[in-house]
C-alpha cells in the first residue's frame, strides 16, 4: 500500500517538494508566473460576462413574464453588484497571490472540504450548454442526426442518445485544455474571447435584417404590465447567479496579476459592459426571430437547430460555424471557471496527491453524476438554476469577504498558510477547521431553501414571505453569512489570528513586504515557504 502511494504521489515541479500541505499549484505564486495582463483579464470578464447563460437570462426573464424593460433592468442592476463582488474578492490574490481556499473563511486544512463540492456542479450544467453546441454542429452535417443514432434514453432523462454522445464530444473535447497551465491561457482567452464577440455581432445583424415585415415580436412589441417588484428582484438575483461561480473562484486567477491596477482595470472595463450586452443581443435576437420560427427561441443552441431545419445549405453551414464557436467558448468559460477552480480546491485538500490537472480532471468526472441534461429544458428551470447558485454560493462569498476584510482586516500571515505542522499555524484554528465558516454558510442558506424547493417543485406550497426571501436569495444569503461569521469570531475569538491582526504592521506594509520577497526572482518565495518540508 505504501509503494502505491508513493507511486500517486503528485511529480515535483517549480522547486516545491509536495507535501500534505504545499504543492507548486497552491504555493504563492512567484514573479514568473505572473502573467496576466490587463487584456487577460479583460477577455477572462467577456467570456464570464457574454456567455451563452447570460444571453440566455434576459430573454429567460421575459418569458417568466418581465417586460424588455424590466429584464434589462434586472440584468444591469445584478450586473453592478457581480462588478463590485468581482473587485473585492480579487483583492487577497492581487496583493498576497495566494490561493482563495487558504485566504479565504477557511483553515490549511479540514475546512478546505467546505467548497469542493461547487465546481462540479457548475461545471456540469455549463458542459451540457456546451454539449448542446456540439449537438448543432453534428445536425449541420447530418439534419437527420436524431434517426441515424438511435435513442436509447428513456423519456424520464429529458435527453436523447445523440444529445448525450455531443456532451461526452464536448467533455472530451475540453479535456486539452484543462492540460495548460493558468499563466498560459492567455492565447486561448484571446481566441475565445474574439470567437463569442464576433458570433453575438453576427447574429444580432442577421437576425435584425432578416426579421423582414414580420418585425418583432411580442417580446418587445407587445405591451404589458410585466412582473411585479419580487420578479424583477428574482431577475437581479439570477443575474448575479449567472457570475456566482466566478466571483467565488476569481481571487485563483487574480493571483496571477503582473500587476494589481491590471486586475482591477481589466475587470471594470470587462464586467459589467459585457454583461448588459450580452443579455440585450440575447433579447434582440429572440424578439427578431419570434415570429418567423412561431416562438420565442430563448435557447440559443435551440435557436441555432430551427436554423438549420427551416433553411438550406448555406444556412446549415452558417449554424456549424455558430455552433464551432459557441463550443470554443464555452470551453474558453468552463475550464477556467469550473474546472481549474476545482482542481485548485483539490490540490489544497490533498497537495500531496492531487495537483491542478489531477483536480480538473477529477471535477470533470465528478460533474457527470449532477445530471446536468435535466437543467436547461425551459426558461423556468434554467432560471431556477442560476437562482440555485446564488442560494449556495453567495453565503460562500458573504463569509469569504467578511474574513478578509473584517476579521483578518486585509492582513494574512502567507507562511502560517503553509507550515510543516498544521498545529503551528495561526490558521490551525478547531483540528484544522474553521468551523465558524459552515455555521455561517448554513445560516445564509437555510431561509432562502423553502423558498427555493417551491421554485423547483410547484407542487410544494410556502408562505409568501418565504417566496419572497428566495428571490432575493443572494442579497439574504451574503448579508447574513457575513454577520454571522463576524459574530462568531467576535464571540469565540481564535486568539493566535486575532493577536496576528492587532500586532502586525498595516496592510499596506504587510503586502509590501510580502511583494518584495516575491518580486526578487524565481525562488524568493523559498523565503515563504522554506519551512514546509516534506
Amino acid at each position: 500500500m505504501e509503494a502505491i502511494l508513493k507511486h500517486l504521489e503528485v511529480p515535483q515541479e517549480g522547486g516545491q517538494t509536495p507535501n500534505r500541505w504545499i504543492n507548486n499549484d497552491i504555493k504563492p505564486i512567484e514573479t514568473g508566473r505572473r502573467t496576466w495582463s490587463f487584456w487577460t483579464y479583460h477577455n477572462f470578464c467577456v467570456l464570464i460576462g457574454s456567455n451563452i447563460s447570460v444571453y440566455m437570462t434576459g430573454s429567460s426573464l421575459v418569458a417568466m413574464g418581465l417586460t424588455w424593460r424590466q429584464a434589462l433592468a434586472a440584468i444591469v442592476g445584478g450586473n453592478v453588484i457581480v462588478f463590485v463582488l468581482l473587485a473585492v474578492n480579487s483583492l487577497p490574490g492581487m496583493f498576497y497571490h495566494s490561493k482563495a481556499v487558504v485566504s479565504g473563511v477557511s483553515s490549511t486544512d479540514g475546512s478546505s472540504w467546505f467548497s469542493l463540492g461547487q465546481p462540479s456542479g457548475v461545471y456540469a450544467f455549463q458542459a451540457w450548454i456546451g454539449g448542446e453546441c456540439i449537438h448543432v454542429c453534428l445536425q449541420a452535417i447530418w439534419p437527420t442526426l436524431e434517426s441515424r443514432i438511435p435513442n436509447h434514453m428513456p423519456r424520464s432523462t429529458g435527453m436523447t442518445t445523440a444529445q448525450f454522445v455531443a456532451y461526452i464530444i464536448f467533455m472530451v473535447l475540453s479535456l486539452p485544455v484543462m492540460y495548460i497551465r493558468p499563466h498560459k491561457l492567455q492565447i486561448f482567452l484571446y481566441i475565445s474571447a474574439a470567437t463569442i464577440l464576433v458570433f453575438e455581432i453576427v447574429i444580432l445583424i442577421w437576425s435584425l435584417a432578416t426579421m423582414g415585415d414580420s418585425g418583432l415580436g411580442s417580446t418587445i412589441s407587445e405591451p404589458g404590465g410585466g412582473g411585479s417588484g419580487w420578479k424583477v428582484a428574482f431577475g437581479i438575483v439570477s443575474s448575479i447567479g449567472g457570475s456566482a461561480a466566478g466571483i467565488l473562484n476569481q481571487n485563483d486567477y487574480s493571483r496571477f496579476a503582473r500587476k494589481p491596477r491590471d486586475a482591477i482595470l481589466g475587470q471594470l472595463v470587462g464586467c459589467p459592459l459585457y454583461s448588459i450586452l450580452c443579455a440585450v443581443v440575447g433579447i434582440l435576437v429572440t424578439a427578431a426571430t419570434q415570429n418567423r420560427y412561431g416562438e420565442p427561441l430563448w435557447n440559443l443552441p435551440t435557436l441555432l437547430s430551427a436554423i438549420i431545419h427551416h433553411g438550406g445549405s448555406r444556412s446549415r453551414v452558417a449554424a456549424f460555424f455558430g455552433g464551432a464557436a459557441l463550443s470554443v467558448s464555452q470551453m474558453g468559460l468552463n475550464v477556467p471557471v469550473n474546472a481549474l477552480a476545482g482542481g485548485f480546491d483539490m490540490a489544497a485538500t490533498f497537495p500531496k496527491y492531487i495537483n491542478l490537472r489531477r483536480g480538473a480532471y477529477i471535477t470533470v468526472l465528478l460533474s457527470i453524476a449532477c445530471n446536468p441534461w435535466k437543467l436547461v429544458n425551459t426558461a423556468t428551470t434554467f432560471l431556477a438554476v442560476l437562482s440555485s447558485y446564488s442560494v449556495f454560493l453567495g453565503p460562500m462569498i458573504g463569509s469569504m469577504t467578511a474574513a478578509y476584510f473584517i476579521v483578518m482586516q486585509r492582513k494574512i500571515k502567507v507562511e502560517d498558510l503553509f507550515p510543516d505542522r498544521g498545529d503551528r499555524s495561526i490558521y490551525w484554528y478547531t483540528y484544522g477547521v474553521n468551523w465558524r465558516a459552515p455555521v455561517a454558510w448554513l445560516c445564509g442558506t437555510i431561509p432562502s431553501l423553502p423558498g427555493f424547493v417551491a421554485n423547483v417543485d410547484p407542487s410544494v406550497s410556502v408562505p409568501v414571505g418565504l417566496t419572497r426571501m428566495y428571490y432575493i436569495c443572494f442579497l439574504t444569503g451574503t448579508v447574513i453569512s457575513a454577520a454571522v461569521y463576524t459574530a462568531l469570531h467576535y464571540i469565540v475569538r481564535a486568539s493566535e489570528v486575532k493577536g496576528f491582526v492587532d500586532s502586525a504592521p498595516s496592510p499596506e506594509m504587510l503586502m509590501r513586504e510580502y511583494r518584495a520577497r516575491w518580486d526578487g526572482g524565481e525562488d524568493s518565495v523559498e523565503g515563504i515557504v522554506e519551512q514546509v518540508k516534506p
